[in-house]
């Protein structure tokens, strides 16, 4: 394992079992990338390698564009993504692969929650990543449904997951409760353009099992 720090996000790269593996880039919120990590490993190590960026400014470096809050007492979304994705690809993702042996077979990205909409939004503004795992992914934002349908693919990707748990749309809350059927949507879409795609749907609402379901992803995407 190798620990950096650039602007105020700090990495980590858990490396593969050897060289020229895949890389999975995986945006978390606090510690969660270690549990990620504990529910990845194997006695043989990961057959991938996976980086983990924490630290972040979550309602501003994962937002696409700026949102005003949801509900009651919720903090707005200020759309920095774009700026995020820049130090991503520019300097975060350049640093994290000096600790890696050989060259990527593939890069791909995951997150959860406001970072699985991340995943998906960053496979229209960067064209390093050819797969997403997008987890429990607020594909309820607003005009999120609407970009997809107008925007083409830097690199189209090779396949990407999506899930949610059961109970997510069981709310009032008119963002959150058209998360299922905007995930779906997006899913057929991705189906649709000949993409290699899956949408499972996982026991629980948003905060149950976030790193079992992580994982599930990130081992769904690793072995297409």
């Amino acid at each position: 394992m190798n620990q950096f720090s650039i602007s105020e996000k700090i990495i980590t790269v858990y490396p593969g079992h050897s060289a020229n593996l895949p890389v999975v880039y995986l945006n978390t919120f606090g510690d969660s990338g270690e549990a990620v990590y504990r529910q990845l490993e194997t006695k043989r190590g990961l057959d991938f390698h996976l980086v983990t960026i924490t630290g972040l400014q979550w309602n501003h470096d994962m937002s696409p564009w700026k949102i005003p809050p949801i509900a009651k007492g919720d903090t707005p979304c200020t759309g920095g993504a774009d700026a995020y994705l820049k130090l991503l690809t520019g300097e975060i993702i350049p640093k994290a692969e000096r600790f890696i042996s050989g060259e990527p077979l593939w890069r791909g990205i995951a997150g959860y929650s406001l970072a699985g909409l991340f995943a998906v939004y960053s496979l229209y503004e960067a064209d390093l990543f050819s797969k997403a795992a997008s987890i429990s992914g607020s594909l309820w934002f607003p005009g999120f449904q609407e970009y997809i349908a107008d925007h083409p693919w830097r690199e189209k990707p090779s396949c990407v997951y999506f899930s949610l748990g059961d109970r997510e749309c069981r709310t009032r809350n008119p963002f959150l409760k058209v998360v299922q059927e905007r995930t779906e949507k997006i899913h057929n879409f991705y189906a649709e353009k000949g993409i290699h795609t899956v949408f499972q749907i996982n026991p629980g609402n948003h905060f149950q099992d976030e790193a079992k379901r992580t994982a599930k992803g990130i081992r769904w995407i690793s072995s297409q």
